[in-house]
């Protein structure tokens, strides 16, 4: 974990107010549309510094309202070693403290709040403090009268502080659903908190056909609700992404075979045990296989030494995190990208799954198990193949098929990059929000 480095300490006071004022004005006459209105984003999810591990799709959506003509401002926990103010791309960020010492502030980030309830029972006692502590924050804010319209990303906590908040200053507020926070924190209380955020809100957005049934069985009173998927980049790689793809194609493929390609956190849910299994099986039937494991989490020295037990560490590389900016390269330098995403003991499943859409803008064939809200994206046969949830010997005979079959490989390639540009990328995404968020401004 590396925080964003200081500026130098022979910077002095002129030249840090000079800086601070170029960066605003700088923001402020960007070629861009005339604001539409200003929104208060309210998440639980954003990356820490620039540069961290923190998934950015929020970021994302973000720059893309703004790119539209929407000023966002973005309210989010504190994190130990992140600023209370910056801007990141464009977007300004506030960040509120709800545990001292800063290093108690441990229920978000590091792979999300569910996983970190989930190792750390203790967690669930600060619950409180960020709950409150995001609920005045969001008050303030408010009460600033500078914004039009208030989008929480998430249930809990953010729809519920949301909807307290606004009841001191009446706002419209969209609230969107990612997954997770309808299928995780189960019991009579944490429902009841649920069904009535999902209540309050004037439009309720989900991100997949699973997560709308979710919410759909949660909260049968709903003002507004629309299925709008995070949308993922269609943008060509860059120079150095082109290079840096080569490059780690001599490096870890293993002469003409195949090379496999696994992004996400090392937990349980998504199922990297499977594929290791998978990747054993495989190695029997088609000679120089390699699998690729990026990514960090709590069971990564587990997944290590399951694959040194199956006798696979040699063709089984642990890359651990990588800059989000280099996940295109990787994703075109392999052969096939696999997702054996499980159901989890807790309800938990793949309500949306970015990292598919990902693989399939980028032109990389996906095998997926046929789970959660994957569906939406990956159709067997035609987009990529799916097999069932915990079933290494079906991903293995997935996997040979795609590896033994260039006419399927180039076929689901050229299906799947077609369906993301058609529906699930990050302009159409936003556009779809912006149109929402104008419907909701026009009403006050």
């Amino acid at each position: 974990m590396q925080p964003e480095a200081e500026i130098p300490y022979t910077l002095g006071l002129t030249d840090s107010l000079r800086l601070h004022t170029e960066t605003e004005a700088d923001r402020s006459s960007m070629d861009s549309p005339p604001t539409i209105g200003r929104i208060l984003c309210v998440t639980s999810n954003f990356p820490r510094w620039p540069g961290d591990s923190t998934t950015p799709f929020v970021l994302n959506l973000a720059q893309d309202l703004q790119a539209l003509g929407w000023q966002v401002d973005v309210l989010a926990p504190h994190a130990p070693h992140a600023k209370r103010q910056e801007t990141i791309n464009g977007v300004h960020i506030e960040r509120f403290r709800y545990l001292w010492p800063e290093q108690q502030q441990t229920v978000c980030y590091q792979g999300g709040a569910l996983i970190n309830l989930r190792k750390n029972p203790f967690n669930k006692l600060k619950l409180p403090a960020l709950v409150a502590a995001e609920t005045l924050a969001i008050v303030r804010k408010l009460h600033s009268g500078k914004y039009d319209l208030m989008h929480s990303h998430w249930i809990l906590p953010q729809g519920f502080t949301g909807m307290l908040a606004r009841r001191t200053q009446s706002i419209p507020h969209v609230l969107t659903v990612h997954g997770g926070d309808i299928f995780g924190l189960k019991g009579k209380l944490m429902t009841g908190f649920k069904r009535a955020a999902l209540h309050d809100a004037d439009a309720v957005t989900v991100n997949s056909s699973i997560t709308e049934a979710a919410v759909q069985a949660t909260a049968e009173s709903i003002r507004r609700l629309e299925r709008i998927p995070m949308g993922v980049s269609v943008q060509p790689l860059d120079d150095q992404q082109k290079a840096l793809a080569v490059k780690l194609r001599g490096q870890y493929r293993i002469d003409s075979g195949p090379l496999l390609l696994f992004i996400g956190r090392l937990v349980e849910e998504k199922g990297v045990e499977d594929l290791l299994h998978a990747t054993r099986l495989l190695s029997q039937m088609a000679q120089n296989t390699r699998t690729l494991i990026v990514g960090e989490g709590q069971d990564r020295a587990a997944m290590q030494r399951l694959a040194e037990t199956l006798g696979i560490a040699d063709i089984t590389t642990f890359t651990g995190w990588v800059d989000s900016a280099d996940i295109p390269a990787y994703l075109h330098a392999a052969d096939v990208f696999v997702g054996p995403s499980r159901t989890a003991a807790n309800g938990w499943v793949e309500a949306q799954g970015l990292t598919f859409l990902e693989a399939m803008a980028a032109g990389t064939p996906v095998v997926a198990t046929q789970t959660g809200g994957i569906v939406d994206s990956v159709i067997d046969g035609e987009t990529g193949l799916l097999v069932e949830e915990r079933a290494p010997a079906q991903l293995a005979a997935a996997l040979q098929r795609m590896a033994t079959d260039s006419a399927l490989r180039q076929r689901l390639s050229a299906a799947g990059k077609q369906r993301v540009g058609d529906g699930f990328s990050r302009q159409a995404s936003a556009e779809r929000f912006s149109d929402l968020f104008a419907a909701h401004c026009k009403k006050r």
